[in-house]
Formats: C-alpha cells, sequence, structure tokens
C-alpha cells in the first residue's frame, strides 16, 4: 500500500451516459457552498469517465481491477474496493442496471471467497483472511513477492461492505453477495498481527515474518482499526485506538492546526466510506473538531503551500495544486532539482515532498470536504490541459509541467511538461466516490447502515451525529 511504499521510497448493455442518472442534486457535504450548474455539469462527465475505468478495465470473470491502465499491470486489491463501490453509484447514476453491477460485484466475491490461502509463498491469494497487495490479473495469485498487505485488505472491505448493505434484495443473486461478504470478512484474523500489540503490522512476507513498522501515527489505517474493531469474528482489542490516537501528530501547517499527515490521500481514503461528520472519538472531542473537519484543514493547507510554492515550480497556483502519492516523470536529478517517478508526495509539519508533480485525485479525493477550492482547481486542470491530463476515463495519474526532459513514461513529449500515460485505480476510486459524497452523500449513508462500521465506531469510542440515531 502507499504508506509502505512511502516508507521503503516506494440500460441492459454498457452504454455509458445513455441512462438518466437517478440521483437527485441535494445539498453538498460542505455546509455553505452550493454546485454550479456548470459546475453539475462537470461532475456528470467527470463521474461518468472515471466510472468507465472500473467498468471496462476490470476482468469480468473474476472482478480483478489492474493497478493502472493502459499500460499492462497486475490486479490491485485496493482498487477492487473502490471498484465494487463505484459499481452502486453505476447503477444509482444509471451508468448500468442493477443487474449488471449484483453480477459482476458476484463474481467478484466469489473469487475472494474461494481463492487459496495458505502460508505458502506461491500460487496462493492470501493468509488468515488478509489478500495480498497485487495478484496476477488472470490468474488472481499472489504477484511476484508482494507482501500480505493490512490496508490493501481494508480497502478491499471497504467495497465488499458497502455491496453488502446496498444488495439488500431477496433474490439468490443479492442473497449470496451478502453472505459471501459476511464471510469474507469474518474469516479475517485481526489478532494475528498484532505483532506488536496492541497496533496491526503493516502486512507480513512469508519469506521473513511481519513487515516490522506498525500502523500508528495519522494516515489512512482510521478505516483499518473500525474494521479490525468491528470483527465479529477475531476483534483486537479497544486499546488499540487510544493508543492510536495517542501517536497522532497536532500541528499547524500554513495556519492550519490539524492533525497531520502529508499526502492528502491519508485524508481521504477512511471518508470515502466512513461519514465523520459530527461523530467523535475523544481526541476530537478534545480538539473540538471532527475528523471531517481534520481533513479540510489538511486540503487548504495542501493548497496554501503549493500557492506559497517555495521550490517555484511551474503553474503552481489557487487552482493548480495537489500533492499526494502519485506516478512522477523520472528519479533523476536535473540542474540540482530532484524528481521523482512514483512517490508519496505531500507536505505538512511531518515533512514535505515536492517536486513539483501535481496529481488531480489530491484535490478530487478531497471534494466533499472543500468543494470550493477542488472543484475549481478540477476544472481549471481539465481546461488549461486538455487532452494531455484528462482523457477517456477522466484525469490521468499526474502531471508536472516543470519537468522538460526525457522521462520512463509520458503522454507525448515533454517540451511544455510531463503528463502520464496512465490512470491509476486507487486514485480514480477516491475521484468518482467522493464527488459522489460531495453531491448526495450516497456511500455515505450507505455504510451508516452497516453493523460491522457502525460496530467498529462504537468500539473505538465515537459518539454523537448520525451514530446517535
Amino acid at each position: 500500500m502507499r504508506y509502505l511504499l512511502t516508507i521503503a521510497l516506494l440500460c441492459a448493455s454498457l452504454t455509458i451516459g445513455g441512462c438518466q442518472s437517478r440521483q437527485q442534486a441535494v445539498a453538498p457535504a460542505q455546509a455553505g457552498f452550493t454546485l454550479s450548474a456548470t459546475d453539475q455539469t462537470f461532475l456528470d462527465s467527470l463521474q461518468r469517465d472515471t466510472f468507465r475505468y472500473f467498468w471496462e478495465t476490470t476482468n469480468p470473470a473474476n472482478g480483478l481491477v489492474p493497478d493502472r491502465a493502459p499500460s499492462s499491470s497486475f490486479a490491485s486489491i485496493a482498487a477492487v474496493g473502490f471498484g465494487l463501490t463505484s459499481y452502486l453509484v453505476g447503477v444509482e447514476r444509471g451508468y448500468i442496471t442493477r443487474a449488471q453491477a449484483a453480477e459482476r460485484t458476484l463474481n467478484t466475491l466469489r473469487f475472494f471467497a474461494t481463492a487459496p490461502q495458505s502460508d505458502k509463498a506461491t500460487g496462493v491469494a492470501g493468509y488468515k483472511g488478509f489478500f495480498y497487495h497485487f495478484l496476477d490479473m488472470k490468474t488472481g495469485e499472489r504477484f511476484k513477492t508482494v507482501e500480505l498487505s493490512t490496508i490493501d485488505t481494508a480497502l478491499l472491505l471497504g467495497g465488499i461492505l458497502s455491496a453488502q448493505s446496498y444488495f439488500d434484495q431477496t433474490n439468490a443473486t443479492e442473497t449470496e453477495i451478502r453472505q459471501l461478504a459476511d464471510q469474507i470478512y469474518g474469516r479475517v484474523d485481526w489478532t494475528w498481527i498484532q505483532n506488536n500489540k496492541p497496533f496491526v503490522s503493516m502486512g507480513w512476507h512469508p519469506e521473513s515474518g511481519f513487515i516490522k513498522s506498525d500502523w500508528t501515527g495519522y494516515n489512512e489505517a482510521m478505516l483499518l482499526y473500525v474494521l479490525a474493531l468491528g470483527s465479529p469474528t477475531h476483534a483486537v482489542g479497544t486499546d488499540v485506538w487510544p493508543a492510536w490516537t495517542k501517536s497522532y501528530p497536532w500541528a499547524t501547517f500554513y495556519e492550519q492546526t490539524h492533525v497531520n499527515f502529508d499526502p492528502l490521500f491519508g485524508h481521504q481514503y477512511s471518508h470515502v466510506w466512513i461519514d465523520f461528520r459530527g461523530i467523535k472519538d475523544e481526541y476530537m472531542r478534545g480538539k473540538g473538531i471532527d475528523y471531517f473537519e481534520n481533513s479540510r484543514r489538511a486540503t487548504y493547507a495542501n493548497r496554501a503551500y503549493c500557492m506559497a510554492n517555495p521550490g517555484k515550480w511551474q503553474d503552481y497556483g489557487p487552482t493548480i495544486w495537489g500533492l499526494t502519492a502519485c506516478d512522477g516523470p523520472s528519479d533523476t536529478l536535473v540542474n540540482g532539482r530532484q524528481f521523482f517517478s512514483y512517490r508519496a508526495r505531500g507536505a505538512a509539519s511531518t515533512q514535505i515532498v515536492d517536486d513539483g508533480t501535481i496529481a488531480p485525485t489530491a484535490a478530487g479525493g478531497s471534494m466533499a470536504f472543500a468543494p470550493e477550492i477542488c472543484v475549481p482547481a478540477l476544472r481549471a486542470m481539465k481546461t488549461k490541459y486538455g487532452p494531455k491530463l484528462y482523457g477517456e476515463y477522466g484525469f490521468r495519474d499526474a502531471f508536472n509541467p516543470t519537468y522538460r526532459y526525457p522521462a520512463r513514461v509520458a503522454n507525448g513529449p515533454t517540451t511544455l511538461g510531463w503528463f502520464d500515460v496512465d490512470y491509476l485505480g486507487i486514485d480514480q476510486g477516491p475521484i468518482l466516490l467522493m464527488a459522489e459524497n460531495l453531491r448526495s452523500g450516497f456511500v455515505w449513508k450507505l455504510m451508516q447502515k452497516n453493523p460491522h462500521i457502525r460496530r467498529g465506531l462504537v468500539k473505538a469510542g465515537f459518539t454523537g451525529g448520525w451514530l446517535a440515531q
């Protein structure tokens, strides 16, 4: 998963847009802001195009979603999680039928329920209920020597549990979906991977055992710990949440006081599935805000840093900003400036990693927190860079207007800057799903009904808001 890369420096047939949207515009997630008619039109096309990534690139036989496209790729289990939830948005928006989504979902869950699990190094998809970070797109087996990933399994489960809550009809297909979701979630042995209690390890290798790093600090692992606490079969102890929050870095960065984490994805991923508005744990009750507000402040701080632009990078400004984990042009030093390929970029009190590379998902994944700055940024990027940045599946992963040198891969010549050729599943997912949470709150409302999510939040000490209903 991305945090590991940081540490290691790592309609019967589909006719998109041919169906009438079933979602009605409602008050956006951020009170006091209203999407304009042109905003709505832009988001209509952005969601429709981004949805295509998951529907068209996925292997329909097993539901595996490629880590990236169009480059040849292995599957990402986290991208599968985003994909499963995207199918539900596709139904609600009229891109596909409920039957189409149910069929794709059932094939996916059948694969994960029956894929081989053991402590062997090859020929398996996972162990102890967890799955390997990357899998072969066709066989579904572990890709090379990647880790058994706790966070990527958690993101996969976010998608699986969203399907469980959505497919609530009594027919055979939807009944099996719900049963398989419980089976897959219940099999995950969270206590086994607590190598250093009370924390959960980042992962495990059959060749070397547990990864030495645990989920501490503050990052995307809120969802992981909610799921670990909410498990009906292998739940971790309630001592894990106060230990987790005790390690938070609370600081002020560019006039925004919040729990800091430099890449924006850490402030976004858990919020895709959990509505943190108005619910608070003991830590946030002490700070007088909630995690939604925390992510809003982190988004504003990221933008403020880019506007200040201490590195003097090309095009940074009020609408061209956004640092998070993403592709980059090359690992090279040119004229005293360090550039990176894939890297967790970001800006916070914890650290700054900035090489002039901007990822649209940084603003896209924060739309629900701060639409007044995120939607204009996305619209400006699409307008300014056109087809170099925006293609058949929405926004390509990243771009660097400063970089004018040879690159490992690029969408055209780099004489006017570097533009990625690929779309990444774990970046497309937050764009699509947080746009939906902004516009309708659909995913949030859906997950409020899931008993496992509610149980995990309550055990973590969250109270108030929708949890009190």
